[in-house]
């Protein structure tokens, strides 16, 4: 069974994201700390929140280290795929710096935070595989990245103005959604995780 862990920072959805990783068919497996992270095939990094708390509770947990040298299937979720990026406009702080960009205050929202459901409009990516153009998806936030590069960007939604709803470098990838949240669709997304995680355990 593919073995993933889901990091504890003290602000996520873990239970629901556990729930929807299992019926996909992954051994789930909550890390706290580095040592948990051993012989996993994949990770994922949730959150809500704010950027600068989850990156405290991280670095003191000694984590910060291991996610970014982290080679493997690595999965951001809202909170988590901020965490990605180098600083955050919302406390002004560093981040894990894994993919170059910073994350800003949705600036022409109508109202924040961005709460409910929302189109997502995707990219060709294993991630969304199975998923219609467009689906929507819950959100909860009032920040979003920023990319340096654009072709890192893999969906995009619109809440006042565009703003980046997914990216993927290699085998990191993070959406600003909570599939967890999202219904069948982001069962999907879960399942198709594992699905990479497994394709990744296989090869190596």
């Amino acid at each position: 069974m593919t073995r993933i862990a889901i990091i504890d920072h003290g602000a996520g959805n873990l239970v629901s994201i556990a729930q929807g990783l299992q019926d996909r068919g992954a051994q789930v497996v909550v890390a706290t700390g580095p040592g948990d992270l051993a012989g996993v095939a994949g990770i994922v990094l949730p959150g809500v929140g704010a950027t600068g708390a989850a990156m405290h509770r991280i670095r003191a947990a000694g984590l910060a280290e291991p996610l970014t040298e982290w080679r493997g299937p690595l999965f951001g979720i809202c909170v988590g795929l901020q965490l990605f990026f180098t600083t955050s406009e919302e406390d002004g702080g560093q981040a894990l710096g894994l993919i170059p960009g910073r994350v800003r205050r949705l600036e022409s929202a109508p109202r924040l935070p961005h709460i409910g459901w929302n189109d997502v409009r995707m990219k060709p990516d294993p991630l969304f595989s199975g998923i219609p153009n467009g689906s929507t998806f819950y959100f909860v936030h009032s920040f979003a990245p920023v990319v340096e590069d654009s072709a890192t960007v893999i969906a995009t939604s619109t809440y006042g103005g565009e703003f980046v709803s997914a990216v993927r470098s290699v085998n990191r990838v993070g959406v600003q959604f909570h599939p967890e949240r999202s219904g069948p669709v982001g069962l999907r997304v879960l399942g198709n995780f594992v699905h990479e995680c497994r394709q990744a355990a296989d090869a190596a």
